[in-house]
């Protein structure tokens, strides 16, 4: 059988897939290594990711956030539902700068949610949106290609399923860049921490970032991928 318009043999656009691993594989490696420094770096406080979530949120005026302890290892987020920040086992408790700045990052998205934040907001419309076409996008495709070929209109569809998802990787990138800035801004403001110590945690959340930006980066380059295999079989179709 062909393969996607390229005769017998190794699907060349492979290469763009193993490029997203690589990414994907180098950040994550990134963001474990440096949480890993720092997490070994207590802070001059002493307090706990709890104790500085708890203090930044009040010192902003939001007491209608509750700051909770989940299981796992860098699972921290904030639920805009449930109107919570929760925070590793690694972090609630933890009185590392690593700790402290991971528990703040999540702390600024409940400023933006608390403020309401635009792109914030968009990425929160987004979710149920970009999880639907991510779940039918391949359904689609391959229905597509079972049914009528490359040029079946389900393909299409597939494919901007598909780019829904990767616009919500797009969404996110401002989102969290912007609650890891709010984040060292407020814990150098408040006190929490200081000197090298605001730099530690600037290293910390930047790592965290690379990881958002690979999986955008992945999401993009699946997404050409598609083009470039279905736009390939068309013109030989033609």
């Amino acid at each position: 059988m062909y393969g996607y318009g390229y005769g017998y043999g190794l699907d060349p656009t492979i290469i763009l897939v193993l490029i997203g691993v690589a990414l994907s594989l180098w950040a994550q490696g990134r963001v474990n290594s440096t949480f890993s420094r720092y997490s070994r770096v207590r802070s001059m406080t002493g307090m706990t990711g709890a104790e500085a979530a708890r203090r930044l949120l009040n010192a902003q005026g939001i007491y209608d956030v509750t700051v909770q302890q989940i299981a796992g290892e860098l699972t921290d987020h904030y639920d805009p539902r449930t109107k919570t920040v929760n925070l590793s086992q690694s972090v609630y408790g933890a009185t590392s700068v690593a700790a402290i700045g991971v528990a703040a990052h999540e702390c600024g998205h409940a400023m933006q949610d608390n403020e309401g934040y635009a792109p914030l907001r968009f990425r929160s419309a987004l979710v149920p949106v970009a999880n639907f076409g991510s779940s039918l996008s391949w359904p689609l495709i391959l229905l597509g290609l079972v049914f009528g070929g490359l040029g079946s209109p389900l393909v299409e569809i597939g494919i901007l399923m598909f780019s829904l998802a990767v616009l919500f990787q797009l969404v996110t990138l401002p989102v969290e860049y912007n609650a890891s800035a709010r984040a060292v801004r407020l814990l150098d403001a408040q006190g929490i921490l200081a000197g090298e110590e605001v730099n530690g945690t600037r290293k910390v959340l930047n790592a965290a970032a690379l990881t958002y930006v690979a999986a955008a980066a992945t999401s993009i380059l699946q997404l050409l991928r598609l083009i470039i295999l279905f736009g390939g079989r068309n013109r030989r179709d033609r």
